[in-house]
């Protein structure tokens, strides 16, 4: 029987710490995936992939060095301890390097359901919703072409073990479908998409609602129109809108604020955003895309509020962050096979707020509601925003036609502090946010 992820990570630990090693830790994965996609009621394409990968830390005094492999028989753990090990002794000093402190490691893990254990889905399974979906999209009226539908299913287990004491993994599934399709004809064709993904497989969406949606939006974007430049008031929808928070992660990521490449490098503890908005992370969301009871370091992770009442309370830490901001870790350390932990989000997402889409809308008047964005015109020193956009302008409260081919542009700050969100939020990403109403954006279009 092949060994465990956990007794893998051991194992190379202790040759790396036998090679002179002062410190060590390691991370094992496993994976499978199966991906099936189809086009106009045919099978396209189907690929499954099985791997498993280590990637291995060594310390001496304070430099650190990374590598990472795939063969995992004892010759090539050894050797790959020994290059670990040269590697660090000639690396240059790191002041912050180092494991995380003792006391902060994971003790207990609660349960977050982040595993399904029913049957694994086929490629057949697959390709039978994959060719529902489209079917359910290509039946609407308007729908001429498809680009497609496609459905996939994984599952991982990743082990952390290291030199003082830790030693815990993680599985998780995650099954995804989406269908994208075009609707009319020459060059007045328009396309659109729906997708969801969600951990366990009975979470997902049924093939008739995501195939439904995906011709809806893509039917009510025919024959859009220009508008003229202008100041105007802009909703984000919800599919949208958690790019927002993206850029807000991104500005209290301690490494940028460390570096001083944040344009809120110096808000600790002053209102960001308005005094309606709370962001909050939840590491523990059960069946969360982005749930995890320790993090890349093996500290325990537990929720946080970045946002209270629109003050800045925080930033996503990692251990070597921290030191250069003089601040414990929260347990934000996200971990590639091969890199160095740096911080990140786990559940991410902005309270909802009390109206409704349709009463946000109805109190805008004359506006912008942008579905899709386009092109990543941000600045994450200056907060400078400038993006392409798609959607529908607005008035009398009402949608009124579609548009295309426009600019949105604006400052994030100044974005942040006139955001207003919608009662609309749902958890279907990691990074989640109801949709929201940004005031007094300028508008690029003829």
């Amino acid at each position: 029987m092949p060994e465990s992820n956990i007794t893998l990570a051991h194992k190379v630990v202790e040759m790396v710490l036998a090679n002179g090693a002062d410190a060590s830790d390691a991370l094992v994965s496993d994976s499978i995936s199966l991906d099936v996609s189809c086009r106009l009621g045919k099978l396209e394409d189907s690929e499954r992939a099985e791997s498993r990968d280590i990637g291995v830390r060594a310390i001496i005094g304070k430099a650190q060095a990374f590598v990472s492999g795939s063969a995992i028989d004892d010759d090539a753990l050894r050797q790959l301890a020994a290059r670990v090990v040269d590697m660090a002794r000639t690396a240059p000093a790191d002041p912050h390097c180092g494991l995380a402190p003792v006391a902060m490691l994971a003790a207990q893990y609660p349960d977050l359901d982040l595993a399904d254990t029913s049957e694994a889905s086929s490629a057949d399974d697959l390709l039978a919703i994959a060719l529902a979906t489209e079917d359910a999209a290509r039946a609407v009226k308007g729908i001429t072409n498809s680009e497609g539908a496609n459905a996939s299913w994984g599952k991982s287990t990743t082990a952390l073990v290291t030199s003082h004491g830790f030693a815990a993994q993680e599985s998780g599934t995650h099954s995804s479908l989406g269908c994208a399709v075009l609707g009319g004809e020459g060059d007045a064709m328009q396309r659109d998409y729906a997708a969801h993904s969600a951990r366990h497989s009975e979470d997902l969406e049924p093939a008739s609602t995501i195939g439904a949606r995906a011709a809806a939006r893509t039917v009510a974007r025919l024959n859009p129109r220009k508008i003229k430049s202008m100041k105007a008031p802009v909703v984000f929808s919800d599919r949208v809108s958690a790019s927002l928070l993206g850029h807000l992660a991104s500005a209290i990521n301690g490494s940028g604020v460390a570096r001083g490449t944040s344009f809120l490098r110096g808000e600790m503890g002053k209102q960001i955003m308005a005094k309606n908005i709370n962001v909050f992370d939840d590491p523990h969301r059960q069946r969360g895309l982005g749930s995890t009871a320790f993090d890349g370091e093996g500290i325990a992770t537990k929720p946080l509020q970045p946002i209270l009442d629109g003050t800045l309370t925080c930033w996503f830490l990692d251990c070597a962050t921290g030191k250069q901001l003089d601040l414990p870790s929260n347990g934000r350390a996200a971990r590639g096979i091969g890199s160095p932990p740096s911080p990140s989000p786990t559940n991410l997402y902005i309270a909802a707020g009390e109206k409704s889409l349709a009463a946000m809308l109805a109190d805008m008047g004359t506006g912008f509601y942008a579905t899709e964005l386009i092109g990543m015109g941000v600045n994450g020193i200056t907060g400078d925003y400038s993006r392409g956009a798609a959607g529908f302008w607005v008035e009398n409260g009402e949608i009124a036609y579609p548009v295309d081919e426009i600019t949105i542009a604006g400052n994030l700050q100044d974005m942040f502090l006139h955001l207003t969100p919608a009662n609309d939020l749902a958890f279907r990403h990691s990074l989640c946010a109801p949709s929201l109403l940004v005031e007094g954006m300028t508008l690029a279009g003829l």
